[in-house]
């Protein structure tokens, strides 16, 4: 017998919690995949995020992270002539494992 309650699938989504001319919060929930990618990459174009020199990504509801969205941060945040100082909050494990993969460990601030 089918499941009649199935369980939705836990979509990621990223949003700008907060942004001045200074610095930028970055709020991730749920699984981020690759169907969220081109999702990311617009919202990381966004004009405020280009005039933060600081970005906080404040992981702490993140479930998931796909590797190709964890390049899509590298990219943004190396692509400036002066990339912004990344600091990451509350990432579980998995996802430190996968930032770690892509690199985004060597450019950002990573904390437990």
């Amino acid at each position: 017998m089918a499941d009649e309650h199935p369980v939705p699938p836990r979509s990621g989504t990223v949003r700008i919690a907060e942004a001045d001319g200074e610095h930028a919060v970055l709020a991730f929930t749920g699984d981020l995949d690759t169907q969220a990618l081109r999702e990311l990459e617009a919202l990381l174009l966004d004009r405020r995020l280009r005039r933060a020199g600081t970005w906080v990504l404040d992981m702490s509801g993140l479930v998931r992270l796909d590797l190709a969205c964890a390049y899509a941060l590298l990219r943004a945040a190396t692509r400036a002539p002066e990339p912004a100082a990344l600091t990451v909050r509350g990432a579980r494990r998995d996802v430190q494992r996968t930032l770690r993969r892509s690199g985004v460990d060597a450019v950002a601030t990573v904390e437990e």
